[in-house]
């Protein structure tokens, strides 16, 4: 307790000395990373429920999106699981681009006070981090509008009808070419992300980076050809067009 004459002696609290030193901000860039990336995994996986076509008239991919919205019903309200979702994912979006802008502003004003910067060895994807991090999260909004939202259509969108969604949509070669260049650069940042997450956690070690290396390489490539799988796949036309008794009329949405 302080007296009467004598100075407080304030300290700030932990969690804001951790979140203002470049080593928490960089726990804080691995956990939320790890987030994102386990999102972006699972979505890969529930996409591939297309590749069991339109099930004559009731896709699989349809009756996917329909079980994410009644998760937990009947306890939970209709869309809770859902929303809880979202909100989780954007929360950590938030938290990871302000943290990984913040470390590459601190990064940038340390170089500019070196003279003569070293020349540090690194691979494409470790130098446009900054650059495929900002061409995701644009891609990011634009998928949310189109297939979420249904705020974008340049092709039909209708309710409940994801099968039937997906297939008009990737009919457009541009927006396949959209789609799969957004699954490149993402595949990019995914694999030095995964490598540098390790590195923060402490888990890298001489004796084993070359697993954690391989590791991340091999998560990051079955997560892009997941994802490149389906518009492809579309496009070609080795996936059915949905039946006319697709449409369905839970009020679910693509994405």
């Amino acid at each position: 307790m302080s007296t009467q004459g004598q100075a407080i002696d304030y300290r700030p609290h932990r969690l804001r000395t951790l979140w203002r030193s470049t080593i928490g901000k960089k726990y804080v860039a691995a956990v939320t990373g790890v987030l994102l990336a386990g999102f972006v995994i699972a979505h890969m996986l529930g996409n591939l429920k297309a590749l069991e076509g339109p099930g004559h008239g009731h896709a699989a991919l349809d009756r996917y999106a329909h079980f994410l919205r009644t998760l937990g019903s009947p306890a939970l309200p209709h869309d809770f699981a859902l929303w809880t979702e979202r909100i989780v994912l954007f929360t950590a979006l938030v938290l990871h681009v302000t943290v990984v802008t913040q470390l590459y502003r601190r990064n940038q004003a340390a170089q500019s006070k070196d003279h003569r910067p070293k020349r540090i060895r690194s691979t494409i994807a470790a130098r446009t981090m900054p650059l495929t991090g900002v061409l995701i999260l644009v891609f990011v909004v634009f998928h949310v509008l189109q297939f979420t939202t249904l705020t974008i259509h340049p092709t039909p969108l209708h309710e409940g009808t994801v099968y039937a969604n997906a297939y008009d949509a990737f009919q457009k070669w541009w927006i396949v070419l959209i789609y799969v260049g957004a699954v490149v650069l993402l595949g990019f940042h995914m694999n030095h992300a995964l490598w540098s997450g390790a590195q923060t956690a402490g888990v890298d070690n001489p004796d084993r980076n070359w697993f954690w290396r391989r590791l991340a390489t091999a998560v990051t490539l079955v997560t892009v050809i997941g994802f490149a799988l389906v518009p492809t796949l579309f496009w070609t036309g080795a996936l059915p067009k949905p039946t006319p008794t697709a449409v369905s009329h839970d009020g679910s949405r693509a994405g």
